[in-house]
């Protein structure tokens, strides 16, 4: 395997390659801007080349094989097939692509693998993938390998509960829960769905709300399911006394938004948000994703009533594994509701495989997250004072002091930095091809990360990104475990080209 600290992907003989170089890698390089736009435009030319992908976007080799295993046994023609962790995962499938216009559909328990098998018309397809991407209950790679036994982990279902279970202990003690309080899914995403379904369910035919500009897909699937979304992109303070019209004029499920936001590094006054929810709608929660900022560098949930992550991320750190994670409030006046939920309706168990190798990674997690951090900053400081540099997004250099407001002692302030250079049209692509470091999507890897992200998670709504301030041609770097000099150097190159 490929050492990606020492030698990362960034040539375009690396397109395509899965990051990190394992069958199990949840990135795939995209080393160049024109490779960006190929993909983005499903050219062949630079697909092709793809021996992995983002799991819930592209399918990874193994998975799609498992699709196709399900579709010899099960498809009839003109039908398609998706395979899902559990059975309910498939049967909440079919309810979407009916509920959006498709065909009935019929869910399949997969006995030999325990898999649960959406079958429904191939016109569908779309709809379904749709529902994969956005709901993040995904079978994942180990598993797919194990099904068809391309190869095998070798844990088996105690392994994985003591995993399970060791995770949550360690999630508990950096949060300050318990490990009641906290569970486990196949995803970040499938951890927003699921408190997003719980939301709904409590407080039914009303909409979320979601504030200042997130990760793509944590606004899509609110627009998607349940009544829809509020959206308050928050580029000025105005944007609080919009909250409180809305809120004086319906009531809402809940309030999400992440600290910091993901590219413009933002957070809200969480104090401000919470004292207006409670105020104007108090039975509805505000939920914090702290993927970024992570929980050990920053405490959501002294306002928080639940928090969010994904554990694909700096928790994992090796970019091997997928999972994501909510965290309860036990001070929270909604935490009995949310937990009983939560422990009946949730489907919140690691496969074993995962569950193992996740818990493995995770045992530096907090030096790497210190470490990840430090140089991020680093580079931000780095890039403030760069002459082709206009704009640095980071935690530390927004002065109203939001993120300050949920920092630990001592916590650092999350492995991004986001930049536009001031040629910003002209020099972002041979900046981009130029500079030295693994380049494909995700973050919180323990080698550094770039990706052009408005491109690559906006394609086909730019205007509207820029409109919510987020420049087309910004760069979001995710900065690893690299010796600080040696990863500002490959910046430093690049920006002379």
């Amino acid at each position: 395997m490929t050492d990606l600290l020492t030698h990362p992907f960034y040539r375009a003989e690396h397109l395509g390659r899965p990051l990190p170089d394992t069958p199990f890698g949840v990135s795939v390089c995209l080393p160049l801007w024109a490779h960006v736009i190929g993909y983005e435009e499903k050219d062949p030319e630079v697909v092709r080349h793809f021996k992995s992908g983002y799991p819930r976007f592209c399918c990874p080799p193994a998975v799609g094989a498992l699709f196709e295993a399900a579709e010899k046994e099960f498809a009839k023609e003109n039908q398609r097939c998706l395979v899902f962790p559990r059975l309910s995962h498939a049967q909440r499938c079919l309810d979407y692509i009916q509920r959006t216009g498709g065909d009935h559909g019929r869910a399949i328990h997969w006995m030999p693998h325990d898999l649960g098998v959406a079958v429904f018309s191939a016109a569908d397809y779309d709809r379904g993938r749709r529902f994969w991407r956005f709901c993040g209950e995904v079978v994942s790679t180990r598993q797919a390998c194990e099904a068809l036994k391309i190869s095998r982990c070798g844990a088996t279902e105690d392994d994985g509960r003591h995993a399970s279970e060791t995770i949550r202990q360690r999630l508990a003690a950096l949060s300050g829960q318990e490990p009641d309080d906290v569970f486990l899914f196949p995803s970040g995403m499938a951890a927003n769905y699921a408190v997003h379904r719980m939301l709904t369910h409590l407080l039914p035919a009303r909409k979320t709300v979601q504030l200042d500009f997130p990760y793509v897909d944590v606004l899509k699937l609110q627009q998607a399911f349940g009544s829809g979304a509020h959206f308050l992109p928050m580029l000025d303070d105005s944007g609080y006394d919009d909250l409180r019209e809305l809120l004086a004029a319906e009531p809402v499920a809940g309030v999400f938004c992440e600290a910091p936001s993901n590219p413009l590094l933002r957070c809200v006054n969480f104090s401000r948000v919470r004292e207006t929810l409670r105020e104007l709608c108090p039975d509805a929660p505000l939920i914090v994703d702290d993927t970024i900022a992570t929980v050990a560098h920053a405490d959501v949930l002294r306002f928080a009533d639940i928090a969010t992550a994904s554990l694909t991320k700096t928790f994992s750190g090796t970019g091997d594994v997928m999972a994501g994670s909510v965290i309860l409030n036990r001070q929270s006046p909604f935490h009995a509701a949310f937990s009983d939920y939560l422990r009946h309706q949730a489907d919140h168990e690691l496969w074993c495989g995962d569950a193992v190798a996740l818990e493995e990674n995770s045992r530096d997690f907090v030096a790497r997250a210190d470490r990840s951090s430090a140089n991020a900053w680093a580079l931000a400081d780095y890039l403030r004072s760069h002459p082709r540099v206009a704009q640095v997004w980071h935690p530390a250099t927004h002065e109203d002091g939001a993120y300050e407001s949920i920092r630990r002692p001592n916590g650092g302030y999350g492995c991004l930095v986001s930049f536009v250079l001031k040629d910003a049209e002209s020099g972002s692509p041979a900046f981009f091809d130029a500079v030295e470091v693994s380049k494909g999507p995700s973050l919180g890897s323990n080698f550094t990360l770039a990706c052009p992200y408005t491109l690559l998670a906006h394609y086909d709504e730019l205007d509207w990104a820029e409109s919510c301030g987020v420049p087309r041609y910004l760069i979001r770097v995710s900065a690893g475990l690299e010796e600080k000099e040696d990863l500002i150097g490959r910046f430093a190159r690049a920006l002379a080209v």
